[in-house]
């Protein structure tokens, strides 16, 4: 059983990734965690009746309760449940408390995309998630992104840093959902590789003996956003995925910063696996 959790504030945006989410893993037995997070800071509060704030919360539920009917009736797979969570606290804390509270394998949320002031809405609050979570991987799905079978993973890797098997697992969790190829890319930054990622490399290559998947070099780009796009859009890749490491290849694209920009200009979907 694999358990999903799927923030949503409502919108278009947010149901669209939850819609990717279950064709994505429609051959899978899931439930579903459906959170809606409803906080108020404590200067709004004041202003409000606890009536109109309990109406507040009855509205949430409501919202909540029909979506879930919606998602049920629009979703007849007899191998997904869906379950509802209305939190109080705001997004980070509340998906904190959902991943203490259950055994959560995977976050999905929608990216709005970079555009003006709605930036700083949904589409942040996914690309914080990329770091914040560190107990299970983040899928983030593109605005109105229609589902494709990911028939193509790329895997960004500088080889500088071992890939354990538990990282990995993610990703062929991932692959085996419907027989993906991977496609490991790796970006020239050096002339040559150095020993050590020589034996990572061999390594990772070993680690995915039993799928199919392949080695890409690509040329060191002014920014690697441009190289990684570059590379999805001529091979008609339909996910991405990267491992967070600290102090390695994410979190120069971070400074770069090119996860932020992959984030918010995000055109397939984006699996981001903690370290």
């Amino acid at each position: 059983m694999t358990h999903i959790l799927l923030p949503t504030d409502f919108s278009e945006n947010a149901k669209s990734a939850i819609l990717y989410t279950l064709a994505l893993y429609s051959e899978q037995e899931c439930t579903f965690y459906i959170l809606n997070s409803n906080q108020l800071k404590a200067s709004r509060i004041s202003s409000f009746s606890n009536k109109l704030l309990t109406t507040m919360r009855d509205n949430s539920l409501r919202d909540l309760q029909k979506l879930k009917e919606e998602l049920e009736t629009l979703n007849e797979n007899s191998k997904h449940t869906f379950e509802t969570i209305l939190s109080l606290e705001d997004l980070d804390d509340a998906i904190d408390t959902v991943l203490e509270k259950y055994t959560i394998d995977l976050v999905v949320m929608g990216t709005k995309g970079a555009t003006g002031a709605k930036e700083v809405l949904f589409g942040s609050n996914t690309t914080k998630m990329f770091t914040k979570v560190r107990s299970c991987p983040v899928l983030a799905i593109p605005n109105n992104y229609e589902f494709v079978v990911p028939t193509q993973i790329a895997f960004p890797s500088d080889f500088n840093r071992l890939c354990d098997a538990k990282e990995l697992q993610y990703l062929k969790n991932l692959a085996d959902l419907h027989n993906s190829k991977i496609r490991i890319i790796h970006i020239n930054e050096e002339k040559k590789l150095s020993e050590t990622q020589e034996q990572n490399m061999s390594i990772l290559q070993q680690y995915l003996k039993d799928y199919d998947h392949s080695f890409h070099w690509v040329p060191n780009y002014a920014d690697k956003e441009t190289a990684i796009h570059d590379f999805i859009e001529e091979l008609e890749i339909e996910m991405l995925a990267m491992v967070n490491y600290s102090h390695n290849f994410m979190e120069r694209i971070f400074r770069e910063p090119v996860i932020k920009k992959i984030g918010f200009h995000i055109k397939v979907p984006f699996l981001v696996i903690p370290e």
